[in-house]
C-alpha cells in the first residue's frame, strides 16, 4: 500500500516519520493531479500548499483546534487527509464534496470560505469567543493567495496584533492571487523575502539556550540581547509594527521547519505570524510555468496539460469589444480586482496596458477609484464577478450613485456559475443594484448583445450602468441590439417575462407547450431596471397570465417590482407565477442538476404553466 492509502484521518499520520512525510507529500500531489484533472477545479494552489498543509496536521487537532482558510480554494489536501480522498471523484459535482470548506461536511472544517481577506477576522472572533468561554484550543489562519491585498485583511490583522490574543497566522506567500500579485504590499512581502536571516538567528539562539545550562537562568537579559541583535540587522517587519511577533521567512516546501515554527508559535501564547514562501504549482511543470491559468482549471489531460479555449463566451465578448472601444476614446479605462484574464481583460491589457489597472482583490478600493476617475471625466469600466461585486455595495451607493457618475460595472459570472456553489453563485447582483438611485441595469441575453449593449452604455448612459453577462457561452437567441424591452415570441394564452439567457429557456418552453395546445408570449427585457412596460402591459391584458423567469433570489427581483406595478395600475391578473432560486442558497454542482433543483429548467417550468392553465 502507498502512504496515502492508509491515511483516514490526520491521527494515520501523526507517527509518520521524516521520509515518509515527504513520501506522502509526493503521492498528495500526484492524487490532486489526477483527480483535478478529471473533476477539474483549483489546481495549483493546492499544489502549492502540501508539505505546510501536513505540517499543521502534524502539529494541531483540526477537529478541536480552529483552522480558518482564506480563499478556501486551497483547502483541498485538508479535506485529503480529513477523511475525505475516496469523495475526490466527486469533487464540485452535484450532491459530492464542495470545493471550499463546509463545516456541515465535516468537523474539521472549521469556517466556511470562498472569497477573500475575511480569515485574520473570523480567526480574531474565534479567539476571543474561546477566552471569554475559558475554553483552550488553538485558532489559526491561513491567509494567502492575494489575499494580503484586501483591505479586510489590514483591519483583521490591526486588531489581532493589538489584541494580545494567542492565535496565529500563516501568510501562505506564493507571490500570486489568480494573476501575480500586484501593489505596495506585494513589494513590501518580497523585500521580507529577501531577509530570512532572522529565523536562521532564531533556531540557533533557542538551540544554544536550551543546550547550554548557565544561560536558562537570565533570560531576562538574554532576550534583549537577542532583541538587540534582531533589531540592529534584521529590521522590523510590518506584522512586529502591528504587534505580532513574526516567524520568517521560512520555506514552505520544508516539513520538518515548518513543524518546528508552527510548534514554536503555538508555545508563545501570543499573536504570531508564520511568513511561508511556497511555490504555486509545485509538482507539475505545466502549473508552474503558467499559474494563473492552473488557478482553476476545467477537466483535462494531465500529461498534455491544460489546453487554451478556443470556444468564445460571454468575457471574451465583453473584452474584445472594450478593447476596440478603447481604440476609439482615450477616456476608456478597464479596471480588474486581480481577475484581468478571467474577465477577458487580456485583449485591452495587450493594447492599452497604460489604461488597464488591476487593484489586487480589493473591489471596495476599485469601486470607488471608479468614481474618482468619472469624477475628473475618464470612463472607467470595472470587470468583477457578481459575486465579488457584493463587497462594493457602499461604494455603489456613496461615492458613484449619489453624485451619479457614468461609471460602468462589467459584471461578470451574473447567475448560476456551477461547480463552485454558494459563495460565487452571482445571484444577488439584480436585488442590490436595482436599489441604488440612478443605476441602470442591461442583461444581455447573446455575444452581440453584450457588445451593442457596452457601446451604449459607454457612448449614451451618461450615469452609473451596470451590464450583467453569465459564464459561458451564449445559446439559440443570438439576435443584438439594445432594446429595452420587446417581444420575441407572439401569443395569447400566457406571458413569460424574462432577460438574459433565461431567454434561452424560455423559448424551449414556448415550444413544449405549443404541443400542448397553450400560446405562449415572451417578452424579453434587455435593460432590466428601470423597467420598460411599454411591452410588459400590453401583454398581460392580452393574456392574463404572467410567469416571471429569473435567475436570481427571490427577493427584490425584477418579477416582484413588476408585480407591484402591476397592482398599482389595477390590471387584474388570472395567475402570477415566480420561477427564480428563491430565499436560500443553491449548492455546487453542474448547471443543468442545479437548474432542475431550482425548478427552473424548461421542462419545470412549461409544467408549472400547464397546471396552472388547467385551474
Amino acid at each position: 500500500m502507498s502512504i496515502l492509502e492508509k491515511i483516514n484521518s490526520p491521527e494515520d499520520m501523526k507517527n509518520l516519520n521524516k521520509e515518509e512525510l515527504y513520501a506522502l507529500a509526493y503521492e498528495i500531489r500526484q492524487f490532486l493531479i489526477d483527480n483535478v484533472s478529471k473533476t477539474g477545479g483549483h489546481l495549483g494552489a493546492n499544489l502549492g500548499i502540501v508539505e505546510t498543509t501536513i505540517a499543521i496536521h502534524k502539529v494541531f487537532d483540526t477537529s478541536r483546534d480552529r483552522l480558518v482558510f482564506d480563499v478556501g480554494h486551497q483547502c483541498y489536501v485538508h479535506k485529503i487527509l480529513t477523511g475525505r480522498k475516496d469523495s475526490f471523484d466527486t469533487l464540485r459535482k452535484f450532491g459530492g464534496i464542495a470545493g471550499f470548506p463546509k463545516p456541515c461536511e465535516s468537523e474539521h472544517d472549521a469556517f466556511i470560505a470562498g472569497h477573500a481577506s475575511n480569515s485574520v477576522s473570523v480567526a480574531l472572533g474565534m479567539a476571543r469567543a474561546r477566552t471569554i468561554r475559558g475554553e483552550d484550543y488553538s485558532v489559526v489562519a491561513l491567509i494567502g493567495d492575494g489575499a494580503l491585498t484586501g483591505g479586510t485583511a489590514y483591519e483583521g490583522l490591526s486588531d489581532a496584533g493589538d489584541s494580545g490574543e494567542p492565535m496565529i497566522v500563516i501568510l501562505n506567500d506564493n507571490r500570486m492571487a489568480i494573476d501575480f500579485n500586484v501593489g505596495g504590499i506585494a513589494r513590501s512581502l518580497a523585500h521580507q523575502r529577501l531577509k530570512p536571516g532572522y529565523m536562521k538567528f532564531k533556531r540557533a539562539y533557542r538551540s544554544v539556550v536550551s543546550k547550554v545550562p548557565i544561560f536558562r537562568g537570565p533570560h531576562k537579559v538574554l532576550h534583549k540581547v537577542k532583541t538587540a541583535v534582531k533589531e540592529a540587522f534584521l529590521p522590523c517587519s510590518m506584522f512586529e509594527e502591528m504587534g505580532f511577533e513574526y516567524l520568517g521567512p521560512v520555506n514552505g516546501h520544508d516539513i520538518n521547519m515548518m513543524i518546528y515554527v508552527l510548534s514554536l508559535a503555538k508555545s508563545m501564547n501570543k499573536p504570531v505570524l508564520i511568513h511561508a514562501i511556497t511555490k504555486k504549482g509545485k509538482g507539475y511543470s505545466f502549473a508552474e510555468a503558467d499559474p494563473s491559468r492552473y488557478h482553476s482549471v476545467p477537466p483535462f489531460n494531465k500529461n498534455e496539460g491544460v489546453q487554451k479555449r478556443e470556444d468564445k463566451d460571454f468575457s471574451a465578448a465583453f473584452g474584445e469589444k472594450l478593447s476596440s472601444l478603447a481604440d476609439e476614446d482615450s477616456r476608456i479605462c478597464a479596471i480588474t480586482a486581480a481577475m484581468g484574464r478571467s474577465t477577458g481583460l487580456g485583449p485591452f491589457y495587450r493594447k492599452h496596458p497604460d489604461r488597464f489597472f488591476d487593484v489586487g482583490i480589493a473591489e471596495e478600493h476599485a469601486a470607488a477609484m471608479c468614481a474618482g476617475m468619472a469624477k475628473e471625466g475618464a470612463i472607467p469600466v470595472f470587470a468583477v464577478y457578481s459575486t465579488f461585486l457584493q463587497r462594493s455595495y457602499d461604494m455603489l451607493i456613496h461615492d458613484v450613485a449619489i453624485s451619479n457618475l457614468h461609471a460602468v460595472f462589467a459584471v461578470d459570472r451574473a447567475g448560476l456559475v456551477g461547480a463552485d456553489g454558494e459563495t460565487h453563485h452571482g445571484v444577488f447582483d439584480v436585488s442590490y443594484i436595482s436599489s441604488v438611485p440612478n443605476f441602470k441595469i442591461y442583461a444581455p441575453a447573446s455575444f452581440q448583445e453584450t457588445e451593442d449593449m457596452l457601446e451604449k452604455t459607454i457612448k449614451q448612459d451618461n450615469c452609473p450602468v451596470a451590464i450583467r453577462y453569465p459564464r459561458g457561452k451564449e445559446g439559440r437567441y443570438i439576435d443584438g441590439g439594445c432594446d429595452s424591452s420587446k417581444i420575441i415570441r407572439e401569443g395569447r394564452d400566457f406571458t413569460i417575462i424574462t432577460y438574459g439567457i433565461s431567454v434561452n429557456t424560455a423559448l424551449d418552453v414556448a415550444e413544449i407547450l405549443e404541443a400542448k395546445g397553450i400560446d405562449i408570449e415572451i417578452v424579453k427585457l434587455g435593460r432590466i431596471w428601470p423597467v420598460d412596460y411599454s411591452h410588459i402591459i400590453p401583454s398581460l391584458e392580452k393574456t392574463n397570465r404572467v410567469l416571471f423567469l429569473e435567475e436570481t433570489v427571490m427577493s427584490g427581483c425584477i418579477g416582484e417590482k413588476v408585480s407591484c406595478e402591476i397592482l398599482k395600475r389595477s390590471i387584474p391578473l388570472k395567475s402570477v407565477l415566480y420561477k427564480n432560486l428563491g430565499h436560500g442558497f443553491v449548492q455546487h454542482g453542474d448547471i443543468k442538476s442545479l437548474y432542475k433543483l431550482c425548478g427552473i429548467d424548461a421542462e419545470s417550468v412549461a409544467l408549472a404553466i400547464a397546471e396552472e392553465f388547467e385551474k
